[in-house]
Parts: C-alpha cells; structure tokens; sequence
C-alpha cells in the first residue's frame, strides 16, 4: 500500500512517510494509491467486533504488516484506547424518535479527535524511537485537534508540538484543555485571529520544503492520512450498530449523520463507503455552509466571512478535505485536482465542473443548521430523552428532526455536551460538568500570545529553531535530516 498526492505532482511513499508529512510537496493531500474493496463475507464477519478490533482490521489494510508487524500494530491501538472512559471507547445511545447518537467523545479531552490522534501519536512514537528521530509537529485548531494532539503526545522525548489557537474563539474548557499542559515538549500559541487566519502560517511553513525538511516539519490536523484512516472505523461501527440483520442477500443500507468543520470525519466516510460499506452520507454544517453548498449547487467559494456559531469547532470557511473527496470522485484524477484546486486558491472560488457536481451529490446528502436550529435540537433533545447534546451533534440531531428517513440512522456526536457550557445555558438548559472538567479552571496556564501584525510564521519559524537546538544539544549529536 503507497500512498499518493492529491495533485499527482509527488511520487508514492509508504504509510511511515505519509504519516510524517504535513501537505505533500506539491500541496496536495496524501491518499492511498488503492482503496481495498471488501465483500459481503468481510462484512458479515466483522459485525460482531467491538470498535478497537475494527480499527485494527482497517488499519492493518492500510500498513502493511512489514512496516509495522500486526501483534506490534494491536499493541499500539490497544495502549492508544487504553486511556478511554467507556469500556467499549465509542457508545451508541438510543434514543426516542429513532435517534442514534454514536458518542465518539470518550477519550481524554471528550471530543471524537481523541480517537484518531491517539492512534497517530502511538504510530509516531513507534517510528521515531525505532529511527531514533525527532519531530515538529505543527497544528491549528478551532476548538478539539488541538487538545486532542497535545494530549496524544504529551511528556515523550522524540518530538515537540506547537499548537495555534484563536484567542477567544474556541470555548474556555476547550482553551484550558491545551493551555494547562505544563510539559517541555507542548507550545502553545494564543493567536488573535479566526481558524482561517491561523491557518496560513502553518501552510507558509509547509510550503517552505527547507525548512520543513531540516527540522522535520509534520502536521496533526486532519490533513494527516493517519487520521482520517482510524476514523473509517466510525462507520463500520456506526453500521454494524444500527443495520438490521445482515443475514439477506442485499445487505441492508444506513444513513450516517457527520457533523463537518474541515471535513476529514466525511472523507472517511467516502472512504468507507467506496470500500463497500453500504451507507448513505449526510454532512451537516452549521452556518459556515460552503460544504453545503457545494453538495447543493457545487459552489465551492468562500463566504465574506466566517461567522461566529454555537458550534465553534465547525467555523470553519475552508475544508481542505474537500479535497480528497473531489480527489475520490474525479477517479484519482491529480492533474483535473491540481488545476481546480490552484484555480480556488488564487481566486477562493471554484465552480465544479458538471460531471464533477454530480458525482458529489450522489455521494453525499447535505444541511446547514442555524444557532436557532442548533437550540432547538438541543432543547428537544433534553425534553424527550433528559439527553445533553453538544451543540455540534445537535447540528446532526436538527437534521434528524427535520428530515423523515425510511432507513435506519445514524447521527455521530463529535463532542461531549461537558465541553460547550455556553451552548447549553443559551439553550436554557443546565450543564453537567465533570470533576476533571471543573478543575481546570484553577490549574496553571502557559501560553504565547501572536498579536496582530505581527509575523506569525516568523514566529514559529524561531520557536521551532530554538527548539531544534535544545534537542540536538541534548541529543549530543547534528540535527536529524528529513526524511
């Protein structure tokens, strides 16, 4: 299994190379060059594993078992969940009026990215300490990646994290959850400007190949294939969960519900779905709605703005996963990818070509919720169940709600209510709040402020070097090359 550009203008690297890179070189995103097909027989078989022996079976489709042998990648996936709350790590409530709600938020900072970035920070351990390797990792977040890859790698020795918030954009939980952590190893940048913004000097640091190959640049963000690949296990699960017997000739279909911000929940999805899976995708956004309308009217352009919602993690104007899905659709087509892809980023607006448009929307069902909505679904969920939702499954449950199904459904939960205290209280609802959770507010916190005006990248580029020479000083020995 090797994996390709986006953009067709990289050769193919194995699983350890595309794990260890941000963007590809030429500024595509890295997919396997094949997606396995799975049979009927697969399928029956694997309806009776729990979540952690389906990410495992997914994965080992997508390692091969000379890079990391099978009982070693079980091991990794074993201690990578050991840390979960809940004994099965991901849970499916059942609640009135049909609705399925897949908690996927039981891991340490109770949100779903927990899942994949556990996993990604034991592959990286994994290589690194064989290699004897350190690494940059570079992250932006709008709310969850950011403690979620903190937490993943936390106190180990072989690689730093520098991480990028928006100051006030993301709810305080969600900040205190990556500004507490005291370690040498964890960098964290308070940034005054939206996800958007943040997101550019991580792209002119990954775009600079020097640099990013002399201190061996990586990112965390969902435009890493490791994340996206651990969570293709979320619709499995969320299949086998909710399908009625699988014993008729035509296996039964689902609908899964995805709430999407920068669209690597859904990627996996088509993922899935391409592998076999027989399930009908719906992404759901709140009012940052460009993925919405590119299913719809295939405009893939941005808004003037990116509008401030209840569901924080969502705002979000740019899903560069969308990307990968085009990519899929278009039959692995990098030169038609490339072209259309350079033409949205200079213009930030793009037409998909007919053909295109459609594929697109034969794949994938769409909804964009409003802060109303997104209360409403909340409040109706309480009344009927005593259940809090988040106010990003609540994106899932106001679709729910409002559209009839024939078929069983799905809605995945990305976070836990816990997380958003301010959502909850505008709904009119009363938040509960776990002792782990409360304690934060009383804990120690180390940022680094990034004003406006002033270089971000330029910024991090110091960092970064800093760091770099503590480590090879430490090391005793010249900096690593990249790879």
């Amino acid at each position: 299994m090797e994996y390709i550009s986006t953009r067709g203008g990289t050769g193919a690297v194995d699983f350890e190379g595309a794990l260890f890179s941000g963007y590809a070189p030429d500024g595509g995103l890295f997919m396997p060059q094949r997606i396995p097909s799975l049979d009927r027989d697969t399928l029956r078989r694997w309806s009776s594993l729990s979540y952690p022996e389906l990410v495992k079976e997914l994965c080992s489709l997508f390692i091969p078992a000379e890079l990391v042998p099978r009982n070693v990648l079980s091991e990794l996936i074993d201690k990578a969940f050991s840390r979960f709350r809940h004994k099965n790590v991901v849970h499916l409530s059942r609640l009135k009026d049909g609705l399925n709600i897949l908690e996927l938020w039981h891991g340490v900072t109770y949100a779903f990215k927990d899942l994949s970035l556990s996993c990604t920070g034991q592959f990286l351990q994994y290589f690194l300490e064989k290699r004897q390797k350190h690494v940059n990792i570079l992250v932006g977040t709008s709310g969850d990646t950011g403690s979620s890859a903190i937490e993943s790698v936390r106190g180990q020795k072989n690689l730093d994290i520098f991480v990028l918030l928006p100051k006030g954009l993301c709810t305080q939980i969600q900040e205190l959850q990556m500004t507490t952590v005291i370690e040498d190893n964890v960098h964290v940048f308070a940034a005054h400007g939206n996800s958007d913004e943040i997101d550019e000097p991580i792209k002119e640091l990954f775009a600079d190949v020097d640099f990013a190959g002399k201190y061996n640049v990586m990112s965390l963000n969902s435009v890493n294939w490791s994340r996206i690949m651990v969570q293709i296990a979320h619709y499995f699960y969320a299949y086998f969960q909710c399908a009625p017997s699988l014993d008729a000739t035509q296996l039964p279909m689902v609908e899964i519900v995805v709430p999407t911000g920068g669209g690597g929940n859904i990627t996996a999805g088509c993922i899935a779905q391409k592998m076999g899976l027989p399930i009908r995708l719906v992404t759901v956004v709140n009012s940052n709605d460009i993925i919405h309308r590119t299913v719809q009217h295939g405009d893939f352009s941005l808004a003037e703005s990116v509008k401030a919602t209840l569901a924080s993690a969502m705002d979000i104007q740019e899903p560069y996963n969308v990307e990968r899905i085009l990519w899929l659709l278009s039959g692995s087509d990098g030169r038609l990818i490339k072209t259309l892809m350079e033409q949205f980023n200079i213009s930030k607006r793009l037409k998909l070509p007919e053909d295109l448009h459609r594929k697109l929307s034969e794949t994938l069902g769409s909804c964009s919720a409003s802060d109303q909505d997104i209360v409403g679904a909340m409040r109706r969920c309480w009344e009927e169940n005593q259940y809090l939702l988040c106010p990003h499954s609540a994106v899932a449950a106001h679709y729910h709600y409002s559209q009839p199904h024939s078929i069983p459904r799905c809605c995945l939960a990305p976070a836990s209510a816990a997380k958003f205290q301010d959502a909850i209280l505008r709904a009119g609802l009363a938040p509960q709040i776990p002792p782990e959770i409360s304690a934060l507010t009383a804990m120690e916190t180390r940022s680094t402020p990034l004003e406006r005006g002033q270089d971000w990248a330029q910024v991090l580029r110091g960092r970064i070097e800093a760091v770099a020479q503590h480590w090879e000083a430490q090391a005793g020995h010249s900096a690593p090359q990249g790879r």
